[in-house]
């Protein structure tokens, strides 16, 4: 067995398409698990909104003011942030320019294309001056002489932060909580980054991909080893329920089954996982009825071992090969229909990321002046989908199954 293990891992390897799609899913696996920690926003859901930047194309870059809320955040554990993020100790708010006057940092905040207003703040609190924030000459126009680099009449220096760029940090007589931030795929209307939110949407994407072969192969694998198997009318009760299931397009009865559950996280997950299972039920049930009458399993009855005996460890572990190559390509397939139901509304619900849902948000921008907003989770979708379409093609051909 191990040998025959080994073999089949060497085919697959030499297989380009299969390897290169192994690596896709490598690397997804990866961004996955550590997306709270590579993401430029690391915020619950990549949900930091600043709606001053929305809908910016990418490689946007914009200086940001950093003021400490008010409520102190509660300490984050690696194991709290590796599964849900950390919150934002800071505001973030957009600047064109800043100067220090005395005691006060002086901004110009970013309102909007050509909108300014400036604001004065408290140095050592950073907090705004007056009761309701007293703005030094308040007027609405373009930056008057701030250089590009944020510094307004020679004044002011902004820093790189020391701490992965959520506080203020640095040396010097006294430290700027002037932070620029690049933006690589733009952000969306809400102004969120587009990168973070695609990083930390294949969580959702390889999680209903996972569930959803879990539940398609417990159904699947059950029921049609128990209609191969037992044939009359077993057989024929469960080849009716899978021809029911089959004349049902596969879209309106997940709408049908996601409607009765509830829209959510996992019972989308459980919706697609109820309408892939016909395949693999359809798959085992044919290789079960070819294995049932061969000698080991007449040799097996005869020895008086029980049916679940001879089913689960003598027939099943012979017929798995072409239900592994079924569930890559069902890896895929719920990949896209789980974006196609957040694109439609009724999938995963906001503010949780989701490659289907960020379609959906900013599909109208394909067709005005900032098409990659909804182009790059379209990509992702595309390529993650490939990958185990790939893969399944090289298992079919490294098991030289037919299926």
């Amino acid at each position: 067995m191990n040998h025959s293990n080994r073999t089949i891992g060497r085919r697959l390897l030499r297989n380009k398409g299969a390897a290169f799609g192994l690596i896709i899913i490598g690397a997804a696996i990866f961004v996955a698990l550590a997306a709270y920690f590579i993401a430029p926003d690391p915020s619950p859901d990549a949900n930091r909104m600043i709606v001053e930047i929305g809908g910016r194309s990418p490689g946007f870059r914009q200086q940001f003011l950093l003021v400490r809320k008010e409520k102190k955040q509660a300490p984050t554990s690696f194991w709290q942030r590796l599964l849900s993020g950390k919150e934002d100790d800071y505001h973030y708010i957009p600047v064109n320019s800043y100067a220090i006057k005395g005691d006060s940092l002086i901004v110009k905040k970013f309102v909007d294309e050509g909108v300014e207003e400036r604001i004065a703040y408290f140095l050592p609190g950073l907090r705004a001056q007056g009761s309701n924030s007293t703005f030094l000459n308040e007027d609405a126009g373009k930056s008057d002489g701030a250089s590009p680099d944020g510094k307004a009449g020679g004044t002011g220096e902004a820093r790189d932060s020391k701490e992965d760029g959520h506080g203020p940090a640095g040396s010097g007589s006294m430290d700027i909580p002037i932070r620029t931030r690049v933006f690589w795929l733009g952000t969306d209307k809400y102004g969120r980054d587009i990168l973070s939110r695609l990083l930390v949407g294949v969580r959702v994407s390889l999680a209903v991909g996972l569930v959803t072969v879990l539940i398609s192969l417990s159904v699947g694998v059950l029921l049609g080893s128990l209609a191969g198997y037992f044939r009359g009318r077993v057989d024929e009760i469960i080849m009716w329920l899978i021809n029911v299931i089959w004349s049902i397009p596969t879209l309106l009865l997940v709408f049908a089954i996601t409607l009765m559950l509830g829209k959510g996280f996992w019972q989308v997950f459980i919706a697609i996982g109820l309408t892939l299972w016909v395949n693999v039920a359809r798959i085992v049930r044919g290789q079960v009825l070819s294995v049932r009458e061969r000698e080991y399993v007449e040799a097996a009855r005869a020895l008086g071992y029980s049916h679940p005996r001879i089913l689960f460890r003598h027939i099943l572990p012979n017929v798995m090969g072409p239900v592994w190559v079924v569930s890559a390509s069902n890896f895929a397939s719920a990949i896209v229909i789980e974006a196609g139901l957040s694109f439609l509304g009724v999938g995963v619900q906001p503010p949780q990321p989701s490659w289907g849902l960020m379609i959906k948000e900013n599909y109208n921008f394909i067709i005005t002046h900032n098409p990659m907003l909804a182009l790059a989770p379209g990509l992702a979708i595309m390529l993650l989908v490939l990958a185990f379409n790939l893969l399944g093609n090289g298992l079919r051909d490294a098991l030289n199954v037919r299926v």
